[in-house]
């Protein structure tokens, strides 16, 4: 009974540890609403924008960092990096002071172009490479005109790479949610395993109670080598670049990072 009483505490044990959630989130500071989601070009409705603005503000406070989409039919003609460049200088977001933390992604529909930026903590937690990634991730969205969901991605991604320290790969499997799922399974199962063999009477039957050690062995090896064909291939480079023009500085002296494409 003892034994049975032992073994349904570490399941519960287990059970409890899996029902905490895997990603552990900072609180939210207690801060107004503010307006993160500039949609100059009309793509979201009302509930969208208000879900997508929602979600801004309690992940951006999360991660102490502005998360801001701006869209534009980009009337001028102006470049997209130059537009958020100038954004950033003239409207000065910052999660707790003007011209501070952000992330920034413009859409220009007029040239199909998406521009992100991050800006302080974002640019180095947000590098060039970590934005390619997150602009690979909704451009497939862009591209169909699902923008809330594209947008949506967006804010998940930035919120989840701003808690990994630079220099780290967040793609590692270490960060995915499965992992530490199947660690701690893997753990109950080992322990409740011993437990469970402990409870027995050991076995003593092995390979040698049946075997003869006077019989038993290898009674012929041939080793016999043939011939070794060895082929040359090729290996041909991609003609595309994945550039995609990385970061820069504003007029106003905010260094940032950055990635460009079109989608």
């Amino acid at each position: 009974m003892k034994r049975y009483r032992a073994i349904m505490a570490v399941l519960l044990f287990f059970a409890v540890l899996l029902a905490v959630p895997l990603e552990m989130k900072g609180e939210a500071a207690t801060t107004k609403m503010k307006p993160l989601i500039y949609d100059e070009a009309g793509l979201l409705n009302q509930e969208e924008y208000d879900v997508l603005n929602s979600m801004a503000n309690q992940y951006g406070a999360e991660r102490e960092t502005d998360i801001i989409i701006v869209t534009t039919m980009n009337p001028d003609n102006r470049d997209v990096m130059k537009m958020t460049q100038d954004f950033y200088d003239d409207h000065g977001p910052g999660y707790d002071r003007s011209q501070g933390n952000a992330v920034i992604l413009t859409m220009d529909m007029r040239n199909r172009e998406v521009y992100l930026a991050g800006f302080y903590k974002a640019e180095r937690y947000l590098d060039d490479d970590r934005l390619d990634k997150i602009r690979h991730e909704i451009s497939p969205d862009l591209t169909n005109g699902n923008y809330g969901l594209a947008f949506q991605k967006y804010i998940l991604s930035a919120h989840r790479y701003l808690a990994i320290r630079p220099g780290v790969n967040p793609d590692s499997i270490f960060f995915k949610g499965w992992l530490h799922l199947a660690v701690a399974l893997g753990l109950a199962s080992i322990i409740v395993g011993k437990m469970v063999s402990n409870s027995g009477g050991r076995v003593t039957v092995n390979r040698q109670t049946y075997e003869d050690g006077s019989t038993s062995g290898v009674l012929e090896h041939r080793d016999e080598y043939l011939h070794t064909t060895t082929t040359k291939r090729k290996i041909e480079k991609s003609s595309s670049s994945s550039s995609s023009g990385g970061g820069g500085t504003t007029s106003g002296g905010h260094s940032h990072s950055g990635s460009r494409g079109s989608f």
